[in-house]
């Protein structure tokens, strides 16, 4: 007998490879590990596992006793030569990288993370990538989380460059395809009057501490006011604006837009009167912006009232603002994807943001320096956006176009005989099969054949029904198990054509049905209502000496009895217009719950449909006993008396 292979054993197979993981650091080769890989016993996956494991035994160990980054960073070297090698599984130099990242301070971050970008193709060859694209992502949100964006911008810049090298355009994890906006980024400024210091003559500041000797400051230095009026109301509605431009969906609202319109005005009218030019700033400043100087980049504005007429007088600021204005425009006029269906600009608002944007392209083609020039740049950066707006609108289809590699071939056609074109003697087109031929020639005209009224095949509510609604009748005393609804063929034939003939398929409601029959029961005791009886189509002339005996009874009946008849399809389409914005006052009082009415918000944002889906649910709901008098008195109830004295007028004037 062959004696039987050792069994692996998982201590022993992780102490021999740290072991040999400590001698390949030591000797910075990976040789002594693919010796130990070979002569460790058991399966491939069970020795790349524990080499996994080890590898992380011993970072965790070089973190521990505070090792240079030099030596994290070549375990991690290693890990990536295991992977090359087939030796260790693909994740492993991922899962090491995240370890370090979360145990070492953001100095050491930042060594790390050179690393990273170093190695970015190596990250996106065919072996690392599908397997460490979610853990480089994840590794690169950690690390912003941590991160300051007004100390560490650079830092978080270079996360957000790595990440655009790393993974391509067309990714969908990297793209805001629903438009959505950063609504955390509030600018906080002061908005008690009261505590505003604006618009105090500083005198005792001056004489206490501007006191200057004659001869320490020289011409240039001598200090400046700014010649623009700043007061709280220009200061309350210059920062204000910064919400709008946080949340641009504000403008599509009435209210929202009339103060977005007043301020602008304001701000853009100071624009307009104090330009840069005529402001007292100072030569230096000027020199500075006229030569190129270094800009300083701060990720918050500063909303101190102290900095208003510096912040005015500078041209970068200048810039920034008009800037918002511009990105703001060009999303109010875009078409987006995943913009509501309400949120549509008037002919007017749409003619004020015409003419503004060219004020705002004028102002910043007067703003020093190179205002030209840098208002062209900013109109084609705008208009490139465009082009994005469209790929994401159009479901981000990929950059990448293949190639047809085939030459393409002319093609000759051959004419084709007479005969079969059916302009021989017999005038029959010819189609190789005498039975197909037939068929073909019972109607030549295709367009002619499609619209015969024999092509028809779809039957009338009326007819389709008809069964249903006479087995619906309680008078007809037909047991449920024998009713058509039940039928599982018939149930599939109904939905269809209702959903082509019938309203009633698309009309939104809050009752549940808990099954197939259930629901088209309900939907046969509407139809019943709307519907003519069978027994219409025959009249005799007794039935007509009722039916005129009837329209005498209606004439004289009494406004009262009119009242407790349910009311109308037509009743509650009018009424829904008139209650609009007030359906949530009423829906207590039909005895609506709160599950119900949060579902009518959830359904839709349009007050006059919300109004309409709980007059159809208290329609549902109440059944026979849905009248107007019902409805009048749940109004009284509510405190809304105007509206129910004008449906006791409407229901009056249509009896």
């Amino acid at each position: 007998m062959s004696p039987t292979p050792p069994l692996f054993s998982l201590p022993e197979a992780r102490t021999r490879f740290t072991k040999s993981t400590r001698e390949a650091l030591n000797n910075k080769n990976i040789k002594p590990l693919l010796s130990t890989f070979s002569q460790v016993p058991g399966s491939e996956n069970e020795k790349k596992c524990t080499l996994d494991q080890a590898f992380r035994g011993v970072l965790e160990e070089e973190i521990i006793n505070h090792s240079s980054c030099e030596n994290v960073l070549a375990i991690i070297s290693l890990a990536i030569g295991g992977v090359t090698e087939g030796i260790c599984t693909a994740s492993t130099p991922f899962v090491l990288l995240g370890d370090v990242l979360d145990c070492l301070p953001l100095d050491q971050c930042d060594t790390i993370f050179t690393f990273v970008e170093k190695n970015v193709a190596t990250w996106k060859s065919n072996t690392f990538y599908s397997a460490g694209k979610n853990y480089l992502l994840r590794m690169c949100n950690d690390l912003l989380r941590r991160l300051s964006k007004s100390q560490n911008t650079v830092f978080c810049g270079r996360i957000q460059l790595f990440l655009a090298r790393l993974f391509p355009l067309s990714e969908k994890s990297g793209l805001n395809l629903q438009s959505q906006f950063n609504l955390e980024n509030v600018t906080v400024f002061n908005t008690n009057e009261q505590e505003s210091t604006l618009g105090q003559k500083h005198t005792e500041d001056r004489e206490e501490g501007m006191d200057v000797e004659e001869g320490e400051m020289g011409d240039e230095e001598a200090p400046t006011t700014c010649s623009i009026p700043i007061d709280y109301n220009l200061y309350r509605k210059f920062w204000s604006l910064q919400d709008y431009f946080r949340n641009p969906v504000q403008c599509y609202e009435k209210i929202s837009w009339k103060t977005f319109l007043k301020y602008s005005e304001e701000v853009l009218a100071v624009f307009k009167s104090y330009k840069l030019d005529d402001t007292q700033a100072s030569r230096k400043k000027m020199e500075e912006l006229k030569t190129g100087g270094e800009h300083v980049y701060f990720a918050k504005f500063l909303t101190s009232e102290k900095l208003m007429d510096l912040q005015l007088s500078d041209s970068n600021f200048r810039r920034h603002i008009l800037l918002q204005y511009l990105i703001l425009f060009q999303y109010l006029k875009g078409q987006v994807k995943f913009k509501s269906s309400n949120y549509v600009l008037t002919d007017e608002q749409s003619l004020w943001i015409e003419d503004t944007t060219k004020s705002v392209y004028q102002l910043l083609s007067e703003n020093p320096p190179d205002g030209e020039r840098f208002s062209k740049m900013v109109e084609h950066i705008l208009n490139t956006e465009e082009n994005w707006n469209s790929w994401k609108n159009e479901g981000c289809p990929s950059f990448h176009r293949t190639s047809d590699t085939k030459p393409t071939r002319i093609i000759r056609k051959r004419t084709a005989p007479e005969d079969f074109l059916g302009k021989g003697p017999s005038k029959k087109i010819l189609m190789g099969n005498e039975e197909l031929t037939r068929l073909w020639n019972l109607c030549p005209d295709n367009m002619e054949a499609c619209k015969s009224e024999t092509r028809e095949y779809m039957p009338t509510l009326e007819e389709f029904f008809e069964e249903a609604i006479e087995q619906a009748d309680p008078e007809n005393m037909v047991e449920n198990e024998y009713k058509a609804v039940n039928n599982s063929n018939y149930g599939w034939r109904a939905l269809r054509l209702l959903a082509r003939r019938s309203p009633h398929f698309f009309q939104p409601t809050n009752q549940q049905f808990k099954s197939l029959p259930e629901y088209l029961e309900n939907m046969v005791i509407k139809l019943a209502k709307e519907l003519p009886p069978p027994s219409e189509e025959i009249k005799t002339g007794e039935d007509e000496d009722e039916e005129d005996n009837d329209a005498l009874l209606k004439e004289h009946e009494s406004p009262d009895v009119r009242r407790d008849k349910p009311v109308t399809g037509e009743q509650i389409e009018v009424f829904a217009n008139k209650l609009g914005e007030q359906w949530k006052i009423l829906a207590p009082y039909l005895e609506m719950k709160d599950s119900e009415i949060r579902q009518i918000e959830c359904d839709s944002e349009d007050m006059k449909m919300r109004a309409k889906q709980l007059l159809v649910a208290w329609q549902d709901q109440e059944g026979v006993h849905a009248t107007p008098e019902n409805l009048i008195n749940a109004l009284n109830k509510s405190g809304l008396s105007d509206l129910a004295e004008s449906l006791t007028n409407d229901n009056e004037t249509n009896s």
